[in-house]
């Protein structure tokens, strides 16, 4: 029989979801970005890999800690880095080459919940399926992002930790949402939780932005346009499927024909 949980007992039937972005962004270095002394020669962009919150949310309440493994030859190459209430976990590196990057999320000790691992390849150069998407990712500064929408789902949490997600949302521009213990405003009423998409994300929800921008792309306005290009996918699929099926009818009462002919010709015989 396995020993009792310190942890409490599990809120069944409970799912609750938190998104979160991890990913890189390398800029060449040139004029807009100039190359710090005592940096080799060879290297070419400085970069960072991350992992933070959509609009730079906090994240660290329900993910303590992140271990992010770089490539062998840089020094010090895996680095663990301890959440800070409403800081992304962060490395900055410069180098010349693209290479696998291991992240690891440790989640809050109330959560009961064991490491996960996700992989990411390090981008320094634009990269798509045509030139065109190369050119547009290469925009005006040359910096390259490589950005990954994830959501994190904590199947019936601990009601500890049940309690830590579900409590404390607010907007991101409310003074609570500052981090500090005092200053003007602080007590200042929460308004109620928005029940449409809005552009101001809170903190502490499940929230996307109602619209994209330049430094922010997922939303709920990029979601509807990829929603919309699988509908559009999914009637083409079904058009060239009836077009397949149209045909392959056609040949068979073809054949139907063609062998009834052979028959009434073969009786006549």
């Amino acid at each position: 029989m396995a020993p009792p949980s310190t942890l409490g007992k599990r809120v069944k039937g409970t799912q609750i979801t938190r998104p979160f972005i991890y990913g890189s962004t390398a800029r060449p270095f040139g004029p807009n970005n100039p190359k710090p002394d005592g940096i080799p020669d060879d290297h070419t962009h400085s970069w960072e890999v991350f992992v933070k919150g959509i609009d730079d949310t906090d994240i660290a309440y329900w993910c303590r800690r992140v271990q992010f493994k770089l490539h062998e030859s840089i020094p010090n190459h895996v680095r663990m880095i301890e959440g800070q209430p409403g800081k992304p976990f962060l490395v900055k590196e410069t180098g010349w080459g693209e290479f696998e990057i291991a992240i690891k999320l440790y989640y809050a000790t109330e959560s009961g919940e064991k490491p996960q691992t996700v992989y990411h390849h390090l981008r320094l150069h634009p990269y798509g399926r045509t030139e065109e998407e190369k050119e547009e990712m290469r925009g005006g500064t040359g910096e390259v992002r490589s950005w990954v929408y994830e959501e994190q789902v904590f199947n019936e949490p601990f009601e500890s930790f049940y309690q830590v997600l579900t409590s404390g949302a607010r907007p991101k521009s409310h003074p609570a949402a500052k981090g500090g213990k005092g200053g003007k405003g602080k007590n200042k009423p929460i308004p109620p939780l928005p029940s449409k998409p809005v552009n101001e994300v809170w903190e502490r929800t499940a929230m996307l932005p109602a619209q994209s921008r330049p430094d922010l792309q997922f939303s709920h306005e990029l979601q509807d346009l990829e929603i919309q290009k699988l509908k559009q996918a999914q009637d083409q699929a079904q058009r060239m499927c009836k077009k397949m099926l149209d045909g392959l009818k056609e040949k068979e009462a073809m054949l139907a024909k063609l062998k009834a002919e052979n028959a009434a010709a073969a009786s006549n015989s």
